[in-house]
């Protein structure tokens, strides 16, 4: 998917399409939101696009920065010639006139304009940024070259300095990458160790330091408690019912605490930049690669660590500004509690990006990547997934290998580059479908049992929910006479919903389940073979046999009530399109 075709289907969220009335300003808003960073309220108070906007899309006053942004977008496909820039160039020969501008701009420019006064009288910096999804023209391109030095040339002796910036096709898809992995928020912090044992060395011309640190100095460091501190790890934390968890709180508490220091294998803690000036040590961009368990946890016994002057932890503090350098250190340091695949690939950027998109998408939603996260308490249930599930989600829908879903360390290892391929593409409507159908299944595999199912059935409560969520995409397939495709899950959840059929769906992909397990048991592949329903489940044979069941059952219903089956099987399809070729997983 092209940064175009990605920027289309993102700006046709609820957010764009209810706060700005066409697809450029939604453009222009998607940059100031996604790669300038603003939050929603301040995108929505920088566009000034409309009438008498004198070529000026959208003002964004960066005060962390000291810089205004003046933007002007042009949501093109293919090359763009020079007129934009001729565009921006005119604005800017206005905004050198900030009075005569402020009379002739419409109501929105005129109250951005007063904030750029005051910019311009701090002597923050200007920077005109045209942002385009083409291409600029050879011709283009050169006018780029000399609009440049003319913005320069005019710049001289002005109050302020301009630049113009092109954020063409490649830089735009640039920056969006850059801004998925951006480290928010970014942690500062000074530690003072003069009641530390401390020691600075250089190891393989990376600047370090080892230091025993107090643990009521430890708990002092911003970003434990919200999590913050712990965006680089693997993993946020496991609770305090994880089995290491409690030896830590156990040895806090006890006799031994102050043999902390020895029991403890160390926290591991990178920065971009540290600078030791005597005993205060500046820390610019930290992050606790290892060690969130150990934080957490002597964090929750707090009001009992500050009572304790001899109980010390080591920390490791490794200047390390490379993200693949610190991604590999953090990877390969978490050892005190086992890292699974999963949790690898937590910080992976295709995973950021389909967290990025689908809580962008569902603005009340969230998109839980790391072991032990909790969605905020201000996110409607409903629309929370997590990265563990989706993983199993897509081998049970997109691969039909509903049989392998049970297996979270293969998904994230050996099916990871075949899932979550380069070009592989998961819309937001897609990823909350699978989520909604996996809801109302779940609602059927309960204790009151409302589908009858076989006790041997719901003994493999772990395993056998796949299937029935396979079954549902199955049953479509086969409506749709096209048994060897897979249909998008948005259009089944579309169709099931619209057609009030979802409850009906639920329980007829639950029959054919059932019925597929009782054929399993009385014929048993194979002469003279014990079966197994755990074996079963998890074999190939459970597919062909689910299949088999569903025009058997559609035929049961006919006979029985013909309307409701001729009802039931026109709400069932779907466009063509829909429909795609599995993804291989074995």
């Amino acid at each position: 998917m092209t940064i175009y075709e990605r920027i289309l289907e993102e700006i046709k969220g609820d957010y764009y399409v209810q706060n700005y009335p066409n697809d450029g300003q939604r453009f222009v808003a998607w940059y100031v939101f996604n790669i300038l960073r603003q939050d929603k309220n301040q995108t929505k108070d920088a566009i000034t696009d409309g009438a008498d906007d004198k070529q000026i899309d959208a003002i964004v006053v960066d005060d962390e920065k000291q810089t205004v942004y003046i933007l002007q977008g042009k949501l093109l496909s293919g090359v763009a010639d020079a007129e934009p820039l001729r565009e921006v160039l005119s604005s800017w020969l206005q905004l050198k006139d900030l009075v005569n501008l402020q009379t002739v701009a419409n109501a929105k420019l005129q109250s951005k304009l007063s904030e750029v006064a005051k910019a311009f009288e701090d002597e923050y910096e200007v920077c005109f940024e045209l942002i385009t999804t083409a291409k600029l023209s050879e011709s283009a391109t050169a006018d780029l070259d000399v609009f440049q030095r003319k913005l320069a040339e005019m710049s001289e002796g002005e109050d302020f300095d301009a630049t113009l910036s092109l954020v063409d096709e490649d830089e735009l898809a640039h920056r969006y990458e850059l801004a998925l992995v951006a480290d928010n928020p970014q942690i500062n912090y000074s530690i003072d160790l003069a009641g530390s044992k401390f020691m600075p060395i250089t190891i393989a011309g990376t600047d370090v330091i080892i230091a025993a640190i107090p643990l009521k100095e430890a708990i002092k460091i911003k970003g434990i408690t919200d999590g913050s501190l712990f965006q680089k790890n693997v993993r946020q934390s496991l609770g305090s019912g994880n089995a290491v968890n409690k030896r830590i709180k156990q040895t806090i508490l006890g006799d031994k605490h102050n043999d902390f220091f020895f029991f403890h294998n160390g926290i591991t803690a990178i920065c971009n930049k540290m600078a030791l000036d005597g005993t205060t040590l500046r820390l610019t961009g930290l992050s606790v690669v290892n060690g969130c368990q150990s934080l957490t946890t002597i964090h929750n016994c707090s009001e009992i660590v500050k009572k304790q002057d001899d109980s010390f932890v080591l920390f490791r503090f490794y200047e390390i500004p490379q993200r693949d350098r610190a991604d590999m250190i953090s990877i390969n340091t978490n050892s005190q509690s086992a890292v699974k695949p999963r949790d690898l690939r937590s910080n992976d950027k295709r995973i950021l990006m389909l967290k990025k998109q689908f809580e962008q998408r569902y603005t009340n939603g969230y998109f839980i990547t790391k072991r032990g996260e909790q969605a905020p308490a201000s996110k409607d249930k409903n629309f929370v997934i997590d990265l563990s599930d989706f993983g199993k989600y897509l081998i049970a829908w997109y691969s039909q290998r509903p049989n392998i879903s049970y297996g979270e360390t293969k998904i994230f290892d050996k099916y990871f580059e075949k899932l979550f391929k380069e070009g592989q593409s998961y819309k937001p409507e897609d990823i909350q479908a699978l989520n909604s159908w996996m809801q109302e299944i779940r609602k059927v595999w309960v204790d009151v049992n409302p589908l009858g199912f076989d006790e041997t059935l719901l003994a493999m409560k772990a395993y056998a929910p796949f299937h029935h969520m396979y079954a549902i995409s199955m049953i479509f397939a086969i409506a749709n006479n096209k048994s060897e495709l897979v249909p998008t899950p948005q259009s089944t959840w579309d169709a099931a919903q619209n057609s009030r059929r979802v409850e009906d769906l639920v329980s007829i992909a639950g029959q054919c389940l059932s019925a597929a397990l009782e054929n399993a048991v009385t014929n048993p592949a194979g002469q003279n073979r014990i079966f197994n329903p755990a074996n079963w489940i998890k074999s190939k044979q459970s597919l062909t046999d689910i299949n088999s069941t569903i025009r058997p059952v559609f035929t049961a219903l006919r006979l029985a009530n013909k309307s409701v089956h001729d009802t039931l099987n026109t709400s069932l399809q779907i466009p063509a399109d829909k429909f795609s070729y599995r993804l291989q997983a074995d």
